[in-house]
């Protein structure tokens, strides 16, 4: 089955942003324009929805997010961009300026969250269409961007009150496309004939952890939310033994036998994490405060502000769960001979990227693939 990739938010955002500084050149009606992805190096067509002059000299523009054939919740969201068109240099030698409007999220100092890509795409695409004394103000915004924020963990990596211009590519791969999952299976078979020890990463964050940590990049899958899925291949490809990084947050779902780990399938990571603190014997009081945060970031900030060392406790507990059902899960659905025949130990971190735990037998397979 071929799977339809899209194009991330910046794409959207850079699109509406050329459409409204074009319009306010001709002021005539634009239904699509151009867009260099640079990376990669292609230039592709997208859709305008709408576009209209605001007051003299400033327009706007809008587009619909379309991530291809991914379950991706800013589907069809728009995407607007203000442009307002000057003369002389807004800052030294700076003639674009980006801001980030309703529904575009900030980090730590109040920062937008747009991040590189994003703004090298705007720089690119917007610099060679101003004349040699112009400036250019963008703002982005995404006017459902603020409650769509509620549905991710952009929160637990420090990007509140909207959604982020993420990404390192203009492409959205369809990740949790069905079609995907078998490019993804004929990944790990090949990888699979090379190592024992395979590094299961889900998401970029675990990806670029793995790698800072000197890890061997040939051993490393991108399993996104298919994590049932390839743990099975891995099994009936014979695989010794996988190591498994994530946030705390993604993973956590391993631990109460949830295996496709995308929020549309089932989310259960505050009960997980109640059950786990009542077993390790938390009293009652802050079993009930834990089980009322809105995200397990705030559940893991609660346990830290208790005395003794809770976080390692129950954080170590959830770990080894994670270790132990995976391997029976391994067991039941890939025909493996032995219940032993695949070690899996996990590496759970935190909305820093720093590890917050990793169980036993994570720390002897470290050993091997660093």
């Amino acid at each position: 089955m071929e799977v339809r990739a899209g194009y991330t938010l910046p794409v959207f955002a850079c699109a509406s942003a050329i459409a409204a500084l074009n319009h306010l050149r001709s002021a005539r009606s634009i239904r699509s324009v151009e867009v260099d992805l640079i990376a990669p190096a292609k230039t592709v067509t997208i859709a305008i929805e709408q576009v209209a002059n605001l007051q003299p000299g400033v327009a706007l523009a809008i587009t619909r997010s379309d991530p291809g054939d991914n379950l991706d919740l800013t589907r069809d969201t728009p995407v607007w961009a203000m442009v307002r068109l000057g003369t002389g240099a807004i800052s030294g030698k700076t003639r674009l300026a980006i801001a980030g409007g309703e529904g575009i999220g900030h980090m730590e100092g109040d920062a937008p969250a747009i991040y590189a890509y994003a703004k090298q795409l705007l720089s690119e695409n917007l610099e060679r269409l101003l004349k040699a004394d112009e400036t250019l103000h963008v703002t982005l915004l995404l006017p459902e961007g603020r409650s769509l924020a509620k549905r991710t963990s952009n929160e637990a990596f420090g990007v509140v009150e909207g959604l982020s211009l993420l990404g390192t590519s203009g492409i959205a791969q369809p990740l949790s496309a069905p079609g995907q999952l078998e490019l993804f299976r004929q990944e790990l078979q090949q990888k699979a004939q090379r190592f024992d020890c395979l590094v299961f990463c889900v998401g970029e964050n675990g990806l670029d952890l793995a790698t800072k940590m000197g890890i061997e990049p040939e051993r490393l899958v991108k399993t996104a939310n298919w994590l049932g899925s390839l743990l099975v291949e891995a099994g009936m490809q014979q695989v010794k033994s996988i190591l498994l990084f994530g946030y705390h947050g993604k993973l956590i779902k391993l631990a109460g036998g949830i295996f496709h780990t995308h929020h549309h399938v089932a989310d259960a990571r505050l009960e997980i994490l109640t059950a786990h603190c009542a077993n390790a014997g938390l009293p009652t009081a802050d079993l009930r405060a834990i089980f009322e945060c809105a995200t397990t970031e705030e559940g893991l900030k609660y346990l830290k502000t208790l005395e003794g060392d809770w976080v390692t406790q129950v954080y170590g507990a959830i770990a080894a769960t994670i270790d132990r059902r995976c391997r029976d899960y391994i067991y039941t659905h890939s025909g493996s001979s032995s219940e032993a025949s695949v070690v899996v130990g996990s590496v759970l971190f935190d909305r820093s990227r720093q590890i917050l735990i990793q169980s036993q037998i994570a720390t002897t397979l470290l050993k091997q693939v660093c």
